[in-house]
């Protein structure tokens, strides 16, 4: 009978909790939803995004884009007069600011489609190199760059999306003077480095990462079709979004990245709308 009485009890005390804690949870959850909402909604917005069009900068290898105004509002030459505005693109997925998969470079690992949307709205970390970069087009980012970052911020966290800040992202739409090709045909850009890279996705484990420039590797690199920076990426599983804008405009670290694509069924890549939300 006593230990009866004493399992009543306990059992009393767990409903008596239940009652209590489950309510206020549910409320807390509720509440840090329409808290959060409220707070982001008063915060300044960035853009990361360029506007993309025919000729726009692009991966020497893919053709240009492809525009066609199918109707329009009223009859003209070329075009039937619906009362509507439609237009016909054909780009590859790679086309203005992107997204690429691990299946862009991997067969069989995850195409745009499979990139879980829990994975788009991030803490932004922005490593800035401008300064270095205004001085040696051909730099890449180091592990002092990282340590610096660290020793004003803290740690990066686990789960971050980090961008590579070099101010590239000015010399949009001008194709020529994004390549920065030299008189061999050498083009001159920034880029990431092996070391960096394993450091932030092995070591710190962000979930993604993002340039301005049209490659992960530096343009010393692509002029002898090397890709290595970018298969690391791909490889382990990560995604990365080139072609960044306004990284000039966002903090170092405080911000939160939203990364949004469309969903195309075993997509490759497809251009992104990529903003930041200030702290």
């Amino acid at each position: 009978m006593e230990r009866f009485k004493n399992a009543l009890k306990v059992a009393l005390l767990i409903a008596f909790i239940f009652l209590i804690a489950v309510p206020q949870c549910m409320a807390s959850d509720e509440n840090s939803l329409e808290d959060a909402w409220n707070v982001i909604k008063e915060k300044k917005f960035v853009d990361l995004t360029h506007a993309f069009s025919p000729g726009v900068p692009h991966w020497k290898g893919f053709p240009d884009e492809k525009l066609e105004t199918l109707y329009w509002y009223e009859p003209g030459v070329g075009k039937l007069g619906n009362g509507f505005y439609a237009q016909s693109f054909t780009h590859v997925g790679q086309w203005g600011t992107h997204v690429d998969p691990p299946a862009h470079f991997v067969k069989g690992m995850r195409t745009v489609d499979q990139i879980d949307v829990k994975e788009m709205i991030l803490p932004l970390i922005v490593i800035d190199v401008h300064e270095t970069v205004a001085r040696n087009p051909d730099y890449t980012i180091t592990m002092d760059d990282v340590k610096n970052w660290e020793k004003k911020h803290g740690k990066i966290p686990e789960g971050a999306f980090v961008a590579m800040r070099t101010d590239w992202s000015k010399r949009w739409p001008d194709m020529d003077a994004m390549q920065n090709n030299d008189g061999n045909g050498i083009a001159h850009y920034p880029g990431w480095s092996m070391e960096v890279l394993k450091y932030l996705y092995e070591n710190r484990k962000i979930t993604a990462s993002g340039h301005e420039t049209t490659d992960t590797d530096p343009g010393v690199a692509t002029s002898k079709d090397d890709y290595s920076l970018e298969a690391y990426i791909l490889k382990s599983n990560h995604y990365q979004i080139e072609l960044l804008a306004h990284l000039d405009e966002v903090p170092e670290a405080g911000a939160l990245v939203v990364s949004t694509f469309p969903k195309p069924k075993d997509g490759s890549g497809f251009p992104a709308r990529v903003f930041a939300i200030l702290p």
